[in-house]
């Protein structure tokens, strides 16, 4: 069976060719990212096991200097909280009402492109899509972050329904977050009396419909929440790569924001980090 360097060559089309041979690079410098990430973390674990970086050096026959260098640099183990290779951030269009034609917010572009300059921080080849104003959306594709609530989108509420912990509600003063474990309620700031700057936002690993992989769900009850928790993924995604890896999992994250800006001031986690894998061996465990 021919290479790929081969079977490139062998095209006559000049163009073909080109096309081809961009296409296979840019498929080969994601393995090579996600090949250094692979090997960073497995060096890590095994030093954070208590194994000395020469033992390391030796079993893996290179030099003690290599592995300190690689444990240090390259792409950080945690960007893959946020995928591997290819990720593509997805947020939604909203219908101008004036015009009658589909937009997209400032809120949810800076949201968007945050997420954006995240992901690419960490050596991810970053694509961008849109739910469009019908709420439409295709879940069943590879490296999703979507930024999407339930109102939006009947195929994001189904999705969110999955989540066997954290629920999406809605009552007389508006949408609303529940821990069904805890019956712990999170809500806006903007349903307080008086109105506080501040939202709940929902942050999880969802199953794609198809049953062939997951995709990351963020959604504020308003946009700030949204950005929120961007903001605290920018600055803790290393502690939640420990604790979920690329496992399933859901929590709630609190927000303060500038009332003036729209910036987040403060964010944290408001909910308990759940895994859902954990929930399913409870359920086992039961029947």
């Amino acid at each position: 069976m021919p290479s790929d360097l081969e079977r490139i060559a062998a095209i006559d089309d000049p163009y073909r060719l080109i096309r081809a041979a961009t296409e296979r690079l840019n498929a080969a410098q994601q393995e090579v990212t996600e090949l250094a990430r692979l090997r960073r973390r497995v060096i890590q674990e095994l030093h954070a096991q208590g194994i000395s970086y020469a033992q390391i050096a030796e079993q893996a026959g290179l030099s003690r200097g290599r592995i300190h260098q690689i444990k240090h640099t390259g792409p950080a183990p945690e960007g893959a909280f946020l995928g591997t290779g290819a990720v593509t951030v997805v947020t939604p269009l909203r219908l101008d009402p004036e015009h009658n034609r589909p937009m997209l917010t400032l809120d949810d572009m800076r949201s968007g492109k945050r997420l954006e300059d995240l992901a690419r921080s960490f050596g991810l080849a970053v694509a961008s899509d849109n739910v469009p104003v019908d709420g439409r959306i295709d879940l069943n594709r590879p490296g999703l972050l979507v930024i999407c609530g339930p109102r939006m989108s009947e195929q994001m509420r189904a999705a969110y329904d999955t989540d066997p912990v954290i629920r999406w509600e809605r009552d007389d003063l508006g949408w609303l977050l529940r821990d069904t474990r805890t019956g712990a309620v999170y809500r806006s700031g903007s349903q307080t009396t008086p109105p506080q700057p501040a939202d709940s936002a929902y942050l999880g690993r969802l199953p794609r419909p198809d049953g062939g992989g997951t995709f990351l769900a963020i959604a504020g009850i308003h946009p700030n929440g949204s950005l929120g928790v961007i903001d605290l993924l920018a600055s803790e995604i290393a502690t939640l790569w420990g604790q979920v890896g690329d496992r399933r999992f859901s929590t709630v994250v609190s927000v303060e924001y500038d009332p003036e800006t729209g910036e987040p001031v403060r964010t944290q986690l408001a909910a308990p980090l759940y895994r859902h894998e954990d929930d399913h061996k409870e359920d086992h465990e039961d029947d």
